[in-house]
């Protein structure tokens, strides 16, 4: 497989015509061509990519880059290379090496029914670098303590870990303050509060709540309880058969009647990006909340709340290489003081009787009993890892990792690609004609291959698409393309016996 070359574009205006003419006078070996200008990652790309049907060589792809490089040098656009799950290079300097990655994921070095795994549910969970098995373990080693309460030093160490996850998970979201987090167990926890909190005491009858026929069940579940039980209508908007949101008829949902929007930022299972400030925007005028499902977006892309300028946006950790049971409600301050406690009890108090309680300011009014102390130090450790990698660097590499395996499996005979979304991160969905769903996971599993079979939590989004389940497999930066190899010949074999 050759290597590709891909072309920073700032501006995002260039003149795509001069780009071309440049890619084609570059002194690179005779066997490359060139592809085709297209966007990428919300910025134009050039892809540049050889046809001779081989690996190249170390020195194939150096004579490639420096090519790239003398021929763009005074115009700004900066060149960046894959070549096959070696070091990325991004003008000339070498920003990431997934083998480097892996070797921090110990849970990848093993056999599964005697073949190395690979691990392609991704979307369900991700793996945990050994940074955040370390920190939750110095955690139990030294530091364990209830928090918040007691005058001695381990407390005051905890209380330290975990106030300080808190401040670095406003850095990674932007959010403006570090009051504005609350720590959860999950996304779906986080939408269940907003729903029991900002729902009960806003939403009325005859009100509406507006969803997306591509939610996942945490995001349809909660607002579907909730308007049964305060009389109000759930109203629903359709997708394309590409699986994107249609925003004219989202347009036409919208009224005065609106309370609520609710959608995710990144669907789980065609990897569809939504359109989400443009959304959050058209929500506004006409008075509506809006809250995000940002599962599927935080390990993956750059999330500002600031900018998307959402009430709500709610995350788990598990899906961004922190522990299970963690995750997180960020909410505007002004909304914060103004809806109720979910829950009741220690931690979130100030003063107690029988006859009356006051509560705790925001976020620790809704952090009711002892907190999960060792997964938030966890999460932050977690998002530590990510921002060294570097946010942007992710997503261009799982980028290319989607965009690879899409067209190998693509072209095998038997299989049908579920979604195609034009901005998409990270999964690919299929089916093979004849071949059960479930039957197709358990044989990739015998190969040692872990990627989701079934209908994803997110059986409206399938259905609209025509299908009840789809094979799954979702990718992560500790990915490679010759995992998705040893993947696309398993699924040939397959299909070839159905």
């Amino acid at each position: 497989m050759p290597s590709n070359l891909f072309l920073h574009l700032p501006d995002g205006d260039a003149d795509l015509s001069s780009v071309y003419e440049s890619l084609q006078r570059l002194q690179a070996p005779p066997s490359y061509g060139v592809g085709d200008v297209f966007p990428e990652a919300g910025e134009l790309a050039g892809l540049f990519f050889g046809d001779s049907g081989g690996d190249d060589t170390p020195a194939e792809t150096s004579l490639l880059r420096t090519a790239a490089e003398q021929e763009f040098a005074d115009t700004g656009y900066s060149p960046y290379s894959f070549l096959r799950d070696q070091p990325i290079t991004y003008g000339g300097r070498e920003t990431f090496d997934v083998q480097a990655i892996r070797r921090d994921f110990p849970i990848l070095h093993q056999k599964v029914n005697g073949k190395d795994l690979i691990w392609f549910d991704n979307a369900a969970t991700t793996q945990k670098p050994k940074q955040v098995i370390d920190a939750i373990r110095r955690y139990y080693e030294s530091d364990n303590s209830n928090i918040h309460r007691a005058a001695h030093t381990l407390a005051a160490r905890s209380t330290d870990g975990y106030e300080g996850a808190r401040e670095k998970v406003r850095r990674f979201i932007n959010a403006p303050s570090a009051e504005d987090v609350i720590f959860v167990r999950g996304t779906t926890e986080g939408i269940n509060l907003v729903a029991q909190t900002y729902g009960r005491k806003f939403i009325q009858s005859g009100d509406e709540i507006i969803l997306s026929t591509l939610d996942h069940h945490a995001n349809i579940v909660p607002w579907q309880q909730l308007a049964k039980e305060r009389g109000a209508k759930l109203l629903v908007i359709p997708v394309n058969d590409r699986g994107e949101v249609i925003l004219e008829a989202y347009e036409s949902l919208l009224s005065p009647r609106t309370k609520v929007v609710s959608f995710a930022q990144v669907n789980n299972t065609f990897g569809t990006v939504l359109p989400a400030k443009t959304m959050v925007a058209m929500a506004r005028r006409y008075g509506a909340r809006v809250l995000i499902d940002g599962a599927q977006s935080i390990p993956h892309t750059p999330v500002d709340v600031q900018e998307l300028d959402a009430d709500f946006f709610v995350f788990s950790g598990h899906k961004i290489y922190a522990p299970n049971g963690i995750g997180v409600v960020y909410g505007k301050k002004e909304l914060l003081e103004l809806i109720p406690p979910w829950q009741g009890g220690g931690n979130m108090i100030r003063d107690v009787t029988f006859e009356e309680t006051t509560f705790s300011a925001p976020p620790h009014k809704f952090e009711a009993g002892t907190p999960n102390v060792a997964d938030a130090i966890g999460l932050g450790a977690a998002l530590d890892y990510v921002s060294r990698t570097g946010v942007r660097c992710i997503e261009k590499y799982e980028h290319y990792l989607t965009e690879y395996a899409r067209e190998a499996l693509g072209r095998v005979d038997g299989v049908r690609l579920v979604g195609n979304p034009r901005e998409r991160v990270s999964v690919v969905s299929f089916i093979i004609q004849g071949m059960p769903v479930p039957e197709v996971g358990s044989l990739l599993d015998k190969e040692g291959i872990a990627l989701r079979a079934g209908h994803h939590c997110a059986q409206p989004a399938l259905r609209a698409l025509g299908v009840e389940a789809t094979v799954r497999p979702s990718f992560s930066f500790y990915n490679t393309t010759d995992e998705i190899d040893r993947l696309v010949e398993a699924v040939r074999r397959i299909a070839a016996r159905g």
